[in-house]
Formats: structure tokens, C-alpha cells, sequence
């Protein structure tokens, strides 16, 4: 953060000022764009010997104290190269008086202000710099005065900016219109790809280890792309915090290993991606780590579970894989947080702008953004969002066991929400117009879907979801081989695992999912062999009406 000589107000005099300190750091000056990603603060009394005696400041970065740290958001602290901030010359702390730090106001009432003579000292002694009237801007928690002209990024403690008032335009723009921690002028947000940081002396990484500066070290605690992502969906989802890993079911393992002591106990439901169903039966147990499973509507099995063990964790998903069972978010979290429970919900298929698991009362919220927050079938990844006290316990364990996700994977789901609510509102409408379609036909027997009147939790979702979701789900009129003819008949969507792209998606979840299992064990979980998942991607309706039409007539 190398800065020219400007005017300094003598508020910065060590007896009104004693927290601030400014540090001379002649190497980074003419720094290239994207230079230094390293944020001091400081909370020694006194001020450094290299403000000259006339009020200037000579290529110096502002040292803030330690309340500077726990008060500006994430965002703030690792925007701070963009803000100008050796150009701040007064901050307040509206939650602590006594630190001795004057508001904004007060300084430039108590001291001298910055005169037009001194401005012309400052001309003579440094013809480069001239005199920069001084602006304020208003954060959340602090005022900062600033010069003019500098980009006000990273101020705001909530991500979501007041200019930006729909998800739509969240998507394309939070985390990166109002800056990102890297400087640049480009549009789209540069991919950092580096597998560390480095310091620039010994007495820089103490600063770092000592927690008085802020800063990355190894790409495995942190990268300038996958910041700007997490930030994206925290705004989106009105999130506090947002940790992005490698794929959803890394998040959701983390979350579960770093939320659940061992011998502790968890509540979760019946339908559900069987993989979380494994990693809860088989590893869980390993830890003395019990379970109960209660169906999604089974509100009374929730409430004797909470009164009967102490449940660390409910876990579920809403809606569910893969018969799209809803779960009222308020209800059990109002159930949960009087026994002092978490509630986490992957709303993978609801996606965040459909559902908003944390606003409902939710305490967590877990997305495979493979699905359609990338939505491109082209990357994994996954994240969750929530208090940034809760979030930060499972990424500290995130650090430990890694699952990072590479800045490049990143940038591609940076990327894919941009189009996020264009995809999602096509794959809605497609879905709910061809679930109609399915019940009202003659040979398909059972249609799940939220949307539709006949959903066991039709009336939870219309109160808690503005759009049902991309995927139906639904059971053929005939047996297995009538099952695989008419997904074989189909042109458009491929036969895969996945969902939530741009392309149709089917699959027979027998096949796909439960294959290894008897026909009598995958009963037990209402897997029918005539069961067909099906992904509306964002082809033109007509054409995928007429492709499965013509698909269950081949029957």
C-alpha cells in the first residue's frame, strides 16, 4: 500500500492520537498493480519518527490497533490496499469511547485543520503531491475520512450493497463491484493462482504471526478468487460468513466433524444424498457419534429427540434428494434453538434464490455449488454459510484436513452465477410446467415435486420458497426395463449423476445410486426401480416437452 507524500492534519500528533502509528515502507512504493496483500495494524502507544516535522507523511502505511481488526468486516480488512488507507487520517469506534480515538468530527474540530499554507508547504517540499480535500464515509461500524478520489471499497460491514436490491443482481455483481482485494482494473475477477505468500522481511511474518497485521500465507488458509466467490454467496444468502471447499460433500463432512464433539449426537432425515447417509452410518459411529433418523414431516420425532439426547446438530436437506420432501426451516429451528441445537439445511436444490434457509431460522446452510450456483457442469465445489463464529470453528479444522478448493474452480463458479437467476428461472418454470404435464399422464404413475398440489409439503414450500427447483422427480408406469426404454428414448438430457446445469440431466437412481444394493434394500429407502430423477436444464421448453412426450410413448 505505497502512497505519495500527501498533507498530514497534525491530529496524528502522539498526544491526540496515541494508537495510531504509521510505519515507513520505502519498498513499496511504485508497487505494481496487485502488489502487497498485507494489512498492518498496530497497537504500540506513541507515533513513528518518520513524520516529518511539517504534518507530511513519506511514503507510510497506517498502523491501526487491534479493535481496528475486530471491527471492520473481512471484507474491509482484506480490501485495504484499495481504500487508500494511508490516505485515512481519522477512524472512530463507535463501541468503545474510551480508546482514546476521537470521532472524525471531533479531531478536525480539535486540531488545526489542514490550511491552504500548509498545502502549499506541501507543494514546495513535494511538487508530486498535491493538497486532497478530505471526504467522509459512513461504515457500519466506523466513520472514515478518506481523500477524495480514493475507491471506497470494503467499508460496508454487510456485503449486500444498498444499490444492489435483487438476488439477480447480487449474483452478477457482489463481492467485486465494490472491490475484491485485488487490484485491478479488469472486469471479471482474476484467478491468483499461487500456492503461498510471501513475507517481505522476518519482522513483516512476526507482525503476521503476532496478529498484528492481516494477511494470507498459505494457499491452503486462504486465495484472493476463492474470497471474492465466498463474499458472493455470503450476500446472496445473507450470510455473516461463507467458507467454500472443494466439493459439497467435503463441506458437509467438515461441518459435521467440526460441529459434533465425539459421543455426541445428531438428528437427520430419511431422504437424503446417500453419500451423507454413508458418511453418517459408517464413520460417524467411529467417534461414538450416535444418530437419529426421523422422516422430514415428523415433527413430534424431532421434539423427543432434542428433549431425550443432547443433539448437537439437526441435519437435513430441503427439499430432499431425491423426492424433494420439504422441511419446515422456521419450525425446527424454533424447536432446535430451545435446546440450544444447530440447525443446518443443505439447500443444494433449492439453490439461494429460491430459498432463504438462514433468514427461515436456519443456523447454517450447506450448497453443493456444482450444481446451479456454477451450473455449468464444468466444476466442483462446495461451501457453507452462516455466523461467522460458527463458520470460523469449521474452517479452522478446514485448514487441518484441507479440501481446498483451487482459485481456478473458483473463478468458474464466480463466473457461473453471474447467469445464476437467468438459469434458475427457466429451469423453475420448465420443471413446474413439466411435472403438470407428467401427473396428468397416463403412464407415469407418481410425480414428486414441491410445486405441484399433490406434494405431501406443497404448503410448506409455497410459504417458504419463491420457485420449487429444476428437478422433478417420478415414478414410470411399468418395471425396470420399461424404466431404462424410455430413458434410453430420451435425446435431449444425458444419462449421468449430477443436477442443476445447463443441460438436461436424467437418471434412474436404482441404477445410478443404488445399484450395489438388493431390490429389497433399496426399498427400505422408497428407491422404486421405476424411479426417474430428471434435471430440466435451459433448452427451449417446447423441445423438451416434446422429447419426453415422445419418450413415453416409446413405452
Amino acid at each position: 500500500m505505497a502512497v505519495s507524500s500527501f498533507q498530514c492534519p497534525t491530529i496524528f500528533s502522539s498526544a491526540s492520537n496515541p494508537a495510531f502509528q504509521c510505519r515507513p515502507d520505502p519498498d513499496l512504493v511504485g508497487s505494481p498493480i496487485g502488489g502487497s496483500s498485507r494489512r498492518h495494524f498496530n497497537s504500540t502507544a506513541g507515533i513513528a519518527s518518520s513524520f516529518t516535522g511539517d504534518g507530511r507523511i513519506s511514503s507510510m502505511i497506517l498502523r491501526f490497533p487491534p479493535n481496528f481488526v475486530r471491527q471492520l468486516s473481512i471484507k474491509a480488512r482484506r480490501n485495504c490496499s484499495n481504500i487508500g488507507v494511508a490516505q485515512i487520517v481519522a477512524a472512530k469506534w463507535s463501541d468503545n469511547p474510551a480508546s482514546g480515538l476521537p470521532s472524525a468530527a471531533a479531531a478536525a474540530s480539535s486540531a488545526p485543520a489542514v490550511s491552504s499554507t500548509a498545502a502549499a508547504a506541501t507543494a514546495a517540499s513535494s511538487a508530486p503531491a498535491a493538497a486532497v480535500p478530505l471526504v467522509a464515509l459512513n461504515g457500519v461500524d466506523e466513520e472514515v475520512v478518506v481523500a477524495e478520489g480514493t475507491r471506497e471499497i470494503g467499508l460496508l460491514k454487510d456485503s449486500k450493497p444498498s444499490f444492489l436490491s435483487s438476488d439477480g443482481s447480487l449474483t452478477v455483481h457482489a463481492g467485486e463491484r465494490l472491490g475484491r482485494g485485488i487490484v485491478t482494473d479488469a472486469i471479471t475477477t482474476p484467478v491468483v493462482n499461487t500456492s503461498a505468500y510471501h513475507f517481505k522481511t522476518t519482522a513483516e511474518l512476526l507482525d503476521f504471526k503476532e496478529k498484528r497485521s492481516v494477511s494470507f500465507e498459505y494457499g491452503r488458509y486462504g486465495n484472493p478468487t476463492t474470497i471474492v466467490l465466498e463474499e458472493k454467496i455470503s450476500a446472496l444468502e445473507g450470510a455473516e460468513s461463507t467458507l467454500v471447499m472443494a466439493s459439497g460433500m467435503c463441506a458437509s463432512t467438515v461441518m459435521l466433524l467440526a460441529l459434533v464433539p465425539a459421543g455426541g449426537h445428531i438428528v437427520t432425515t430419511t431422504d437424503c444424498y446417500r453419500k451423507t447417509r454413508i458418511f453418517m452410518e459408517t464413520f460417524l459411529p467411529k467417534m461414538g457419534i450416535t444418530v437419529t433418523v426421523i422422516d422430514p414431516a415428523d415433527i413430534a420425532g424431532l421434539e423427543a429427540a432434542v428433549n431425550k439426547y443432547q443433539v448437537s446438530l439437526f441435519f437435513t436437506e430441503s427439499p430432499t434428494n431425491p423426492f424433494l420432501r420439504c422441511v419446515d426451516i422456521e419450525l425446527v429451528s424454533e424447536i432446535c434453538h430451545k435446546r440450544g441445537t444447530l440447525v443446518c439445511i443443505d439447500g443444494t436444490f433449492a439453490t439461494p434464490l429460491n430459498q432463504k434457509a438462514l433468514a427461515l431460522g436456519a443456523d447454517l446452510v450447506v450448497h453443493s455449488l456444482t450444481k446451479y450456483i456454477g451450473g455449468h457442469n464444468d466444476v466442483l465445489g462446495g461451501c457453507i454459510c452462516g455466523p461467522l463464529k460458527v463458520v470460523s470453528e469449521i474452517r479452522n479444522l478446514h485448514h487441518v484436513l484441507g479440501g481446498t478448493l483451487n482459485p481456478n474452480a473458483a473463478y468458474l463458479i464466480i463466473r457461473g452465477m453471474k447467469t445464476m437467476h437467468l438459469r434458475v428461472q427457466q429451469q423453475n418454470s420448465t420443471a413446474s410446467r413439466m411435472a403438470e404435464i407428467l401427473e396428468a399422464h397416463p403412464k407415469v404413475s407418481h410425480v414428486y415435486y414441491p410445486g405441484l398440489a399433490s406434494h405431501p409439503e406443497h404448503h410448506i414450500a409455497k410459504r417458504q420458497m419463491t420457485g420449487f427447483g429444476g428437478v422433478v422427480s417420478f415414478e414410470i408406469d411399468g418395471d425396470i426395463e420399461a424404466t431404462i426404454k424410455f430413458v434410453d428414448s430420451l435425446k435431449i438430457p444425458y444419462i449421468a449423476p449430477s443436477f442443476g446445469g445447463c443441460e438436461s440431466i436424467v437418471d434412474q437412481p436404482a441404477i445410478m445410486s443404488y445399484w450395489d444394493l438388493t431390490q429389497e434394500e433399496r426399498l427400505k429407502y422408497g428407491i422404486k426401480d421405476n424411479l426417474v430423477r430428471f434435471s430440466f436444464g435451459v433448452e427451449d421448453f417446447e423441445d423438451v416437452k416434446a422429447d419426453v412426450l415422445q419418450a413415453l410413448e416409446a413405452i
